[in-house]
């Protein structure tokens, strides 16, 4: 306990003799801290939105304008002997009309003053949970729907869902690629910043040398360092994303902020790039 109180005394009277350089460790340090945090928030609120999106796709099944009733009563054999469907029903063109006027208000005008209704009748289909995940089941559905007399075309909401991951995929390589590069210069930056410190205390180190110190308090200071400057950059890190997340909050108030785990786990971030900054400097001290 003697030791880590001197090792920590040590290094905060080094961040005081040094605050500009300091300042930018730790700058540097809450700046790759913050880019992580941001995109762990974006990624979890839009994760939330897909997996929701995901629990209610649907497939529906566009009618030709002069279906019959008995091709009606053939497309919902198919959908019925299919074993897939949950929940199934249909939507006259008129309902169709209405549906698109109330989702969308501002072409609602000029939908009133076509002719003619576009908008073709359909079958809503709303699958089963357990076979959501079964692609070979549900496409063989599709393939034998599109051949159905009266079927003018068959749209299911996994297929886009299934490219929105991809470019997700794609969206957190791209990121943690950057959050990497981040973490290395701020790893960078702090062990710089600690060899700043032992350069200005060299004499003093070689005293403590001569006198028969041990290496663990000659290089305890030096870790002690960069612990304390990723902990600080993780802490301002932390309390700006809360305020960036309160202020986009009051215009998307459905968003979600990180996980009390998760929000630990940068701070613990921090303050490991900061050791491991101060611990290659310190491993340089003989």
């Amino acid at each position: 306990m003697h030791a880590l109180r001197y090792f920590f005394s040590e290094a905060a009277a080094s961040l005081m003799r040094g605050p500009v350089a300091s300042a930018l460790a730790i700058l540097t340090i809450s700046t790759g801290i913050f880019v992580l945090g941001v995109f762990l928030v974006v990624n979890a609120n839009f994760q939330r939105v897909v997996d929701r999106w995901s629990q209610s796709a649907e497939l529906s099944i566009y009618l030709a304008d002069d279906v019959t009733p008995d091709q009606l009563a053939g497309i919902d054999q198919v959908t019925s002997r299919s074993g897939l469907v949950a929940h199934q029903e249909y939507v006259s063109r008129e309902q169709a009309l209405s549906r698109f006027k109330t989702d969308f208000p501002d072409l609602a005008g000029a939908a009133g003053n076509l002719e003619s209704n576009p908008l073709p009748a359909s079958f809503e289909l709303q699958l089963k949970a357990d076979v959501r995940e079964s692609t070979i089941a549900v496409d063989g559905l599709v393939s034998t729907l599109n051949g159905t007399p009266g079927v003018a075309d068959v749209r299911y909401d996994r297929e886009w869902l299934a490219r929105l991951n991809t470019v997700v995929r794609i969206g957190r390589i791209v990121a943690t690629g950057i959050v990497i590069l981040l973490a290395i210069a701020a790893a960078m930056t702090v062990s710089n910043v600690v060899r700043l410190t032992a350069a200005a205390r060299r004499d003093e180190i070689e005293i403590m040398q001569l006198v028969g110190a041990p290496f663990a308090f000659v290089r305890g200071p030096f870790v002690a360092e960069g612990i304390l400057q990723g902990g600080l950059g993780a802490v301002v890190a932390l309390i700006a994303l809360t305020f960036a997340f309160y202020f986009v909050r009051t215009k998307f108030t459905a968003l979600t902020f990180l996980a009390p785990p998760m929000a630990a786990g940068l701070i613990l971030g921090g303050i490991l790039l900061g050791c491991i900054g101060g611990y290659v400097v310190a491993r340089r001290v003989r």
